[in-house]
C-alpha cells in the first residue's frame, strides 16, 4: 500500500531535482528518501526518476505521475489542516475591513456578540470605503457592498441591499412626488460628486435597466452631506436603503419610486483564496450570516 510519506518524497525529488536537496527539505535522512522512492517505483512497476550521481530527473511516466499526484497531495494536506483546525476554538486577532457607514451600525453589534461567545478573539476593525487589499492591509476578511468582479478571493454572500430615492415631507408638500423616474428631471436632486458618473441614477422600468441623468442646485462629495440636504428640504436623494433606515423609521424622509428600484446590490464577506480558511474567519463568517440584520 502506498504511503503518503513515499509520495511526498517523490514529489520533493521531482521538484528539487536531487535526492539530497529533497531530503534536506523534508528533514529526513537521505537513505529514507531513497527507500521511499524505491518502494513507490516497485509498487507502480516503472521507473519514475532517472538517477545519476549529479541529478535526478523525471521519466516520461514520472512526469505524468507527478502532475496527477502533486494536486492530490495538496488536497490531502488541506483536508488534514482543516480537520486539525476544527478541533480548536477560534482564537487570536481577527482583522476586518468594512465600509465607513456600514461598520458602526450594522457590523459592530455583530462583532460584540461574536466576541462574547469567543472570549479568546480580539478584533481590529478598519473602516474605509476603498476596496482594501487583504494582503497589503493585513486583513483576514472584508465586507464589500458591490457587484464583484473576479477578484481571486473567496467569499460568502450575506444578502442584498436596496437602492432608493427619498425626500423630506416638506419637499414633497411643496414640489409633489415623482411617479416615474423620467419625472426626476423636473425635480431638484442632490448629486454626490465622486466621479464622472455623478448624477446618473439607476432604475428598472418595464423589466429593463434605466439610467436617468439628474441635477440640482446643491452638490456634495459625501453621503452625510446628501442626507443633511434632503432632510433640509433642498431636494431628493438617492442612496442604499440601509444608510437611511433610521431617517425612514423616524419619518424624516420618505421613499418614492419603489416600483422602479434597480436590482439590489449584493453584500459579501471575502477572504483570501484558500479552500479552508482559519477557524476564526470561518466561525465569524458563519456567525455574521446568522446575525446580520439588513
Amino acid at each position: 500500500m502506498t504511503r503518503i510519506v513515499d509520495l511526498k518524497s517523490f514529489v520533493a525529488v521531482a521538484e528539487y531535482g536531487s535526492l539530497t536537496q529533497a531530503a534536506r527539505a523534508l528533514k529526513r535522512p537521505l537513505q529514507a528518501v531513497s527507500r521511499s522512492l524505491a518502494a513507490l517505483e516497485a509498487e507502480v512497476g516503472i521507473e519514475l526518476i532517472h538517477r545519476t550521481t549529479r541529478q535526478s530527473t523525471l521519466s516520461e511516466a514520472g512526469r505524468i505521475f507527478f502532475l496527477q499526484i502533486k494536486p492530490a497531495l495538496s488536497e490531502i494536506e488541506s483536508a488534514k489542516s482543516e480537520a486539525m483546525d476544527r478541533r480548536s476554538a477560534p482564537s487570536g486577532t481577527l482583522r476586518i475591513g468594512a465600509p465607513v457607514l456600514f461598520g458602526p451600525d450594522y457590523l459592530v453589534p455583530v462583532i460584540a456578540g461574536f466576541m462574547r461567545e469567543n472570549p479568546q478573539i480580539e478584533v481590529e476593525l478598519q473602516l474605509t470605503d476603498a476596496f482594501s487589499d487583504l494582503a497589503d492591509d493585513r486583513l483576514d476578511l472584508v465586507l464589500r457592498i458591490a457587484d464583484l468582479p473576479d477578484s481571486g478571493l473567496q467569499g460568502k454572500r450575506l444578502g442584498e441591499l436596496r437602492r432608493v430615492v427619498f425626500g423630506s415631507p416638506a419637499y414633497f408638500a411643496q414640489h409633489g412626488r415623482p411617479a416615474h423616474p423620467s419625472e426626476l428631471k423636473g425635480h431638484s436632486c442632490i448629486v454626490r460628486t465622486i466621479n464622472d458618473r455623478s448624477g446618473q441614477w439607476k432604475f428598472r422600468a418595464e423589466g429593463k435597466p434605466l439610467t436617468v441623468s439628474v441635477r440640482g442646485a446643491f452638490r456634495t462629495n459625501t453621503m452625510t452631506g446628501v442626507y443633511s440636504a434632503v432632510r433640509s428640504g433642498i431636494g431628493l436623494g438617492y442612496s442604499p436603503l440601509w444608510q437611511i433606515k433610521r431617517l425612514v423609521e423616524n419619518d424624516e424622509v420618505q421613499i418614492v419610486l419603489e416600483r422602479f428600484e434597480p436590482d439590489p446590490v449584493p453584500i459579501h464577506a471575502l477572504w483570501q483564496e484558500n479552500k479552508f480558511p482559519p477557524a476564526k474567519v470561518r466561525a465569524f463568517v458563519d456567525y455574521l450570516a446568522r446575525q446580520l440584520r439588513l
